[in-house]
């Protein structure tokens, strides 16, 4: 099982490969002429790699039973993940990668504190304390000075 260490590392690598991502996928927008076909490209090489991870692993296919009692809104994470993939391409050319993802991380958080302090989804609830807030104002300034400067 990871340590806590090693699963933020491999969140930080997670949130450094989101600029790889938006990166190549503009390129891979520009080759293709759309950024649609682009998303699409990328979540079809995305599906082979789940496909192909999830063999290899052994990973076994959840009881039909158990996915018929859940929620209707579960469904729709992968439309959330679509939606940063589309935008992430139109906006990486207009915006540059570094100001796309000082807004990418802004959202995040203001999203993040939300479910937190809601409990949302099963979370554990975390109250919006004054230094959560804080937090989430200096990465707003941040916003601002990368964009700005």
């Amino acid at each position: 099982m990871l340590s806590h260490l090693g699963i933020m590392a491999g969140a930080l690598l997670a949130g450094a490969s989101l600029s790889v991502q938006a990166v190549i996928n503009a390129a891979l927008s520009r080759g293709m002429g759309h950024p649609l076909s682009a998303a699409l490209v990328s979540y079809g090489v995305g599906i082979l790699v789940l496909i192909v991870v999830a063999a290899l692993s052994r990973t076994a296919w959840p009881d039909p039973t158990i996915v018929r009692g859940l929620p209707w809104w579960i469904w729709i994470g992968g439309c959330f993940g679509a939606y940063y993939v589309t935008m992430s391409i139109l906006a990486a050319p207009r915006l540059g990668a570094a100001t796309l993802i000082a807004v990418v991380i802004a959202g995040q958080m203001l999203a993040a504190l939300a479910l937190d302090h809601f409990g949302a989804a099963g979370l554990p609830e975390h109250g919006i304390t004054l230094w959560r807030a804080v937090g989430a104002v200096l990465i707003t300034v941040g916003v601002v000075l990368v964009r700005v400067f």
